[in-house]
């Protein structure tokens, strides 16, 4: 999964949950790489830049659910402890085409697999 928007939330371990158009299929229990960006990696020259893995996450909870209603709680998960719900809103929707507000989404929570207590 690409999470090129929030790479460095995803470093620092504050991004725990992410909204997505698609990925109707996932399941808790599924595991995700986490990369910086997955699809268009073509360089000037036509070759395929490298794919950049940042950590491995395991899916704990799935649902799809209207974008508006995420909460102010959601929206630090998201990684995002400084935007308002509008300004997140107003972000989400601008880096995915055809969204809007009242879009239903699928809400992906998950557990940073390499932070295991072990």
């Amino acid at each position: 999964m690409a999470v090129s928007l929030t790479e460095p939330q995803v470093q620092a371990r504050t991004k725990t949950v992410t909204r997505r158009m698609g990925w109707r299929g996932l399941r808790a229990g599924d595991r995700l790489t986490l990369c910086r960006k997955v699809m268009g990696r073509r360089r000037a020259d036509g070759r395929v830049e490298p794919l950049v893995c940042i950590v491995d996450v395991e899916v704990v909870a799935v649902a799809r659910e209207r974008l508006d209603a995420i909460t102010p709680d959601e929206v630090v998960a998201e990684g995002f402890p400084a935007m308002s719900v509008a300004e997140f809103l107003e972000f989400f929707c601008n880096s995915h085409r055809g969204c809007t507000p009242e879009s239903t989404v699928t809400r992906i929570q998950w557990r940073y697999i390499d932070t295991e207590a072990g």
